[in-house]
Protein backbone atom coordinates (compact mmCIF):
# COMPACT_ATOMS: atom_id res chain seq x y z
CA UNK A 1 0.00 0.00 0.00
CA UNK A 2 1.74 3.62 -0.93
CA UNK A 3 0.84 6.35 1.08
CA UNK A 4 0.50 10.05 0.80
CA UNK A 5 3.10 11.96 2.31
CA UNK A 6 1.57 14.15 5.07
CA UNK A 7 3.01 17.22 3.01
CA UNK A 8 1.02 16.15 -0.04
CA UNK A 9 -2.55 16.00 1.62
CA UNK A 10 -2.37 18.93 4.32
CA UNK A 11 0.46 21.72 2.55
CA UNK A 12 -1.10 24.01 5.62
CA UNK A 13 1.06 21.27 7.70
CA UNK A 14 4.11 22.29 6.51
CA UNK A 15 6.10 24.98 8.79
CA UNK A 16 6.07 27.96 6.27
CA UNK A 17 2.51 27.45 5.76
CA UNK A 18 1.91 27.39 9.31
CA UNK A 19 4.14 30.28 10.18
CA UNK A 20 2.28 32.14 7.50
CA UNK A 21 -0.67 31.02 9.26
CA UNK A 22 0.20 32.52 12.13
CA UNK A 23 1.74 35.97 11.04
CA UNK A 24 -1.50 36.33 9.74
CA UNK A 25 -4.10 35.69 12.11
CA UNK A 26 -1.84 36.20 15.66
CA UNK A 27 0.94 38.42 15.18
CA UNK A 28 1.75 38.39 18.49
CA UNK A 29 2.20 34.96 18.74
CA UNK A 30 5.14 34.58 16.10
CA UNK A 31 7.70 34.32 18.93
CA UNK A 32 6.28 31.45 20.35
CA UNK A 33 5.94 29.59 16.86
CA UNK A 34 9.48 30.07 16.36
CA UNK A 35 11.05 28.98 19.65
CA UNK A 36 8.60 25.93 19.28
CA UNK A 37 9.61 25.53 16.01
CA UNK A 38 13.74 25.78 17.34
CA UNK A 39 12.67 23.55 19.72
CA UNK A 40 11.33 20.94 18.01
CA UNK A 41 14.11 20.63 15.30
CA UNK A 42 16.94 20.57 18.05
CA UNK A 43 14.75 18.25 19.96
CA UNK A 44 14.21 15.75 16.38
CA UNK A 45 18.01 16.08 15.49
CA UNK A 46 18.98 15.10 18.91
CA UNK A 47 16.65 11.90 18.89
CA UNK A 48 16.79 11.16 15.35
CA UNK A 49 13.05 11.26 15.40
CA UNK A 50 10.26 12.82 13.41
CA UNK A 51 8.15 12.87 16.62
CA UNK A 52 9.06 16.23 17.69
CA UNK A 53 8.44 18.11 14.55
CA UNK A 54 4.92 15.87 14.09
CA UNK A 55 3.58 17.25 17.54
CA UNK A 56 4.95 20.63 16.56
CA UNK A 57 3.14 20.05 13.60
CA UNK A 58 -0.18 18.88 15.50
CA UNK A 59 -0.14 21.61 18.14
CA UNK A 60 0.15 24.93 15.82
CA UNK A 61 -2.15 23.23 13.20
CA UNK A 62 -5.13 23.28 15.57
CA UNK A 63 -4.30 26.48 16.95
CA UNK A 64 -4.16 27.57 13.28
CA UNK A 65 -7.58 26.09 12.53
CA UNK A 66 -9.23 27.60 15.93
CA UNK A 67 -7.84 31.19 15.13
CA UNK A 68 -9.21 31.06 11.90
CA UNK A 69 -12.92 31.37 13.54
CA UNK A 70 -12.74 34.68 15.57
CA UNK A 71 -15.12 33.37 17.72
CA UNK A 72 -14.49 29.97 18.11
CA UNK A 73 -10.87 31.43 19.49
CA UNK A 74 -12.96 33.68 22.14
CA UNK A 75 -15.10 31.17 23.11
CA UNK A 76 -12.30 28.68 23.94
CA UNK A 77 -10.19 31.74 25.65
CA UNK A 78 -13.53 31.92 27.90
CA UNK A 79 -13.67 28.14 28.73
CA UNK A 80 -10.15 28.50 29.56
CA UNK A 81 -10.35 31.47 32.00
CA UNK A 82 -14.00 29.65 33.80
CA UNK A 83 -11.44 26.31 34.37
CA UNK A 84 -8.14 28.10 35.40
CA UNK A 85 -10.36 30.44 37.57
CA UNK A 86 -11.20 27.56 39.72
CA UNK A 87 -15.18 28.59 41.27
CA UNK A 88 -17.20 26.42 39.65
CA UNK A 89 -17.20 23.09 38.43
CA UNK A 90 -15.16 22.88 35.10
CA UNK A 91 -16.52 19.70 33.50
CA UNK A 92 -18.73 21.09 30.93
CA UNK A 93 -16.13 23.74 30.67
CA UNK A 94 -13.55 20.71 29.72
CA UNK A 95 -15.48 18.89 27.55
CA UNK A 96 -16.27 21.74 25.07
CA UNK A 97 -12.40 22.81 25.22
CA UNK A 98 -12.08 18.94 24.01
CA UNK A 99 -14.94 19.15 21.58
CA UNK A 100 -13.30 22.82 20.25
CA UNK A 101 -9.73 21.14 20.12
CA UNK A 102 -11.46 17.74 18.18
CA UNK A 103 -13.18 19.96 15.18
CA UNK A 104 -10.06 22.25 15.08
CA UNK A 105 -7.96 19.13 14.82
CA UNK A 106 -10.31 17.41 11.94
CA UNK A 107 -10.30 20.64 9.88
CA UNK A 108 -6.60 20.63 9.91
CA UNK A 109 -6.58 17.29 8.85
CA UNK A 110 -4.84 15.96 11.45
Amino acid sequence: MHRTPLRARHPESRPEALRTAVERLTPSRVPAFVQDLVEATADAQQTQSLAPLRTFVHTWGAFVAIQRHPSRAARLRHLEEVVSAGEDDPTDAIAEIREIHSEAEAEAGL
